[in-house]
């Protein structure tokens, strides 16, 4: 216990840390998400094709590669922000692929009759999506959604061996202070434990309030 209690402070910056990776990361994932599903099934083909050679490239990159690239990459192109933005960006980028793909599998239950009763009333293709079709398919993908968050926020321990502030890079300073590596790596557990579950509660929540009734 004395490993948590001594070094409390420490814990606390690295949880926040990935509690702040997390969120920003999570809202421009699913900002990203929705776009790309919405260019994938546009009518216009140039549209789905970017959406289409974004959710390849990225589903089948590593991320710690995406991490290199944007981290060590962009610097070298005049593009020089803090880390933690560049680490915002690779986990936003890269999950942003999974959501596309999930919402897009979502969009694919709505019967097509609904949006040929749209387009029969006079509507857009992007009225047609936002009220219509999206709303409707996110119902559908609220599970699936929220285990790509959580997945992204596992996903941000690579974002400490940047020089990120994050939970699991606690243990390179607690084990430079000779605290016990097994303690160290369990109150890091819990702490990832607690920011899992609490996005697993949310999305459970939104599943019962909003999901597809099965």
């Amino acid at each position: 216990m004395n490993v948590l209690t001594d070094n409390f402070s420490t814990y606390g910056k690295g949880f926040l840390g990935t509690v702040e990776l997390t969120v920003y990361a999570s809202l421009l994932a699913l900002v990203l998400g929705f776009l790309m599903a919405s260019f994938r099934v546009a009518p216009v083909g140039s549209f789905r094709v970017f959406g289409t050679v974004w959710v390849a490239v990225l589903r089948n990159t590593p991320l710690t590669l995406l991490f290199f690239a944007v981290l060590l990459g962009l610097p070298r192109f005049g593009l020089v922000l803090p880390f933690k933005v560049f680490a915002v960006l690779a986990l936003g980028c890269y999950t942003s692929a999974f959501i596309c793909e999930a919402l897009r599998s979502g969009i694919n239950t709505v019967p097509k009759g609904q949006g040929e009763a749209a387009r029969s009333l006079g509507m857009s293709f992007g009225q047609t999506l936002g009220t219509v079709i999206l709303p409707q398919a996110f119902r559908s993908v609220i599970p699936p959604v929220g285990s790509n968050l959580i997945a992204l926020a596992k996903n941000s321990a690579i974002a400490g061996a940047f020089s990120v502030t994050e939970l699991l890079g606690t243990y390179k300073t607690l084990n430079e202070l000779g605290y016990s590596i097994i303690w160290t790596f369990v109150w890091i557990a819990l702490g990832y434990l607690i920011i899992t579950l609490t996005i697993s509660a949310l999305f459970n929540y939104l599943e019962k309030r909003w999901g597809v009734a099965r």
